[in-house]
C-alpha cells in the first residue's frame, strides 16, 4: 500500500461522514490523525477475523466487502465507492472485523484508527448521533435484503443485483461503471457463477441488457424493475 495526502478540506464527497462534520471546530484535531493510503486493484485491506485498526473511509475508488459464508465460500456483502464507510461491522462491540475488504481499482481510502474515532464518538455528539443513524439504516437494509432474497429465484437475484451496481456505479456509455467478474455477481447474488451465465446469457437474448467483454450494460431498466417489482424494489 502506497502513503497518499488525501486532504478533507477539499475533498469533493459531501455523503463521507468525516466530510459531513468536518465543519465542527472539535473534529478538526483528529482529522490531523488521518492515515491515507492508496491501495491497489484487487489488494485486500481488510482481513476478516484480524484486529479491527478502525473505519475506512473511501476518498476515490471502489471496494467490495466479503464474509466468509458455508463451506468456506465468501459471499459479497457490499459495494462501495467515493464517501462510503468500511469496516463499520464489529466496530466498538468486537475487538475483530467481521469481514473482508478488497480494492476493486486503484482505491484511495482514509483511516482513523480506534483511538481517534473512539474519541471522536466520545467527543463529537453530533457525529455520534449520524453514526447511531446510520447504524440503524444499515441493520434496516440487511433485514430487508434478507427477507427479499429469501423470496427471489435465481433470476431474480441476478436482476437486482444488476439493478443494485447500475444505481451504486451508474453507467457510461451505455456500460455499468464497473468491471465484475460472473463469479463477483454470482458472490454478491448468492447463487453459482454457472447460474448466472445462463440469466446474464437469456437477458442479453431478450435485449434487456448488453455485454462488452466483462461489462454489463442495462438497457431496458424499467422492464427488469417490473420483474422484481412484488419483491418491492426501491
Amino acid at each position: 500500500m502506497k502513503e497518499n495526502q488525501a486532504i478533507c478540506n477539499s475533498c469533493s464527497n459531501e455523503n463521507c461522514f468525516i466530510k459531513k462534520h468536518i465543519h465542527l471546530s472539535n473534529m478538526q484535531s483528529y482529522i490531523e490523525k488521518k492515515h491515507s493510503f492508496t491501495c491497489k486493484k484487487a489488494q485486500q485491506f481488510i482481513i476478516e477475523g484480524a484486529p479491527i485498526q478502525g473505519l475506512y473511509f473511501v476518498q476515490k475508488g471502489k471496494v467490495k466487502t466479503v464474509k466468509t459464508g458455508i463451506n468456506g465460500r465468501e459471499q459479497i456483502v457490499r459495494f462501495t465507492t467515493n464517501g462510503d464507510t468500511v469496516g463499520f461491522r464489529g466496530f466498538g462491540t468486537s475487538n475483530r472485523y467481521l469481514i473482508g475488504a478488497y480494492a476493486l481499482e486503484d482505491t484511495v481510502l482514509c483511516n482513523f484508527n480506534n483511538e481517534v474515532m473512539l474519541d471522536i464518538l466520545r467527543n463529537v455528539p453530533e457525529f455520534t448521533y449520524d453514526m447511531m443513524l446510520f447504524y440503524a439504516e444499515e441493520l434496516n437494509k440487511s433485514e430487508n435484503n434478507i427477507r427479499k432474497i429469501a423470496h427471489m429465484n435465481v433470476r431474480e437475484r441476478v436482476i437486482d443485483t444488476l439493478l443494485y451496481i447500475h444505481r451504486k456505479f451508474g453507467q457510461t456509455n451505455e456500460l455499468i461503471n464497473l468491471d465484475l467478474s460472473r463469479k463477483e455477481i454470482a458472490d454478491f447474488a448468492g447463487t453459482t457463477e454457472e447460474q448466472v451465465t445462463r440469466v446474464i446469457s437469456s437477458l442479453k437474448r431478450e435485449t434487456l441488457i448488453k455485454t462488452v467483454g466483462k461489462k454489463i450494460g442495462l438497457q431496458q431498466i424499467n422492464k427488469m424493475k417490473s420483474e422484481i417489482m412484488e419483491h418491492k424494489y426501491v
